[in-house]
């Protein structure tokens, strides 16, 4: 995989099965913030989905706030790739080591296809970050049925945070029952997405 240097000086990379990096290119780590962190009002002691783990930057920035997560990730060669990333955060350490196969009771990485894995949770979580590859390119993590399970294990009130605004996306949101409202625009000029389990 090629590196890409993105706009705030952190590095991201290309994927070249996707076509697409794994980031904003105006800023991989203020994605994180502006996109998950901050609209999905992230606290100490929150449990967090995360599905596509991908670098482990959203992560990285849940566990900076002192938040648990249980991420899902097909890809395990990504486990190898990020042992030679850096990102200013303390947590991020964290996320190589338990990609490397320390166990943490603040981090899991359930590895395989999240629409198999999701279906093994039995936790409710407080927050979800939805970050898999765009809906052309991974359209199976974007259906109402992937959305129905996601949704089954969140909180009343729990927000989902996604970068995309595609209009499957959303409609498929709005079938598996979600309010559906526009997120922060960071990076492009579309909102991203957020929806709330009423």
């Amino acid at each position: 995989m090629k590196k890409v240097e993105t706009g705030d000086g952190t590095i991201t990379l290309f994927s070249e099965e996707y076509d697409q990096p794994f980031h904003s290119r105006s800023g991989a780590l203020e994605e994180s913030e502006k996109k998950y962190i901050v609209p999905c009002k992230v606290k100490e002691g929150d449990l967090i989905l995360d599905v596509g783990f991908g670098l482990g930057f959203n992560v990285a920035a849940a566990l900076e706030k002192k938040a648990k997560v249980i991420s899902l990730e097909k890809d395990e060669t990504l486990f190898k790739e990020i042992q030679e990333l850096d990102l200013p955060l303390d947590s991020y350490q964290l996320v190589k080591d338990v990609a490397n196969g320390l166990e943490d009771e603040r981090l899991k990485i359930l590895v395989g296809d999240a629409r198999d894995t999701i279906k093994t949770i039995n936790e409710k979580f407080d927050a979800v970050f939805h970050d898999p590859f765009s809906p052309p390119t991974n359209p199976e993590l974007w259906t109402e049925e992937f959305f129905l399970e996601v949704k089954k294990r969140m909180k009343k009130g729990a927000i989902l945070a996604t970068y995309s605004y595609a209009r499957v996306t959303r409609d498929n949101l709005k079938k598996a029952g979600f309010k559906v409202i526009d997120g922060p625009i960071v990076g492009r000029r579309s909102p991203s997405t957020l929806a709330i389990n009423e």
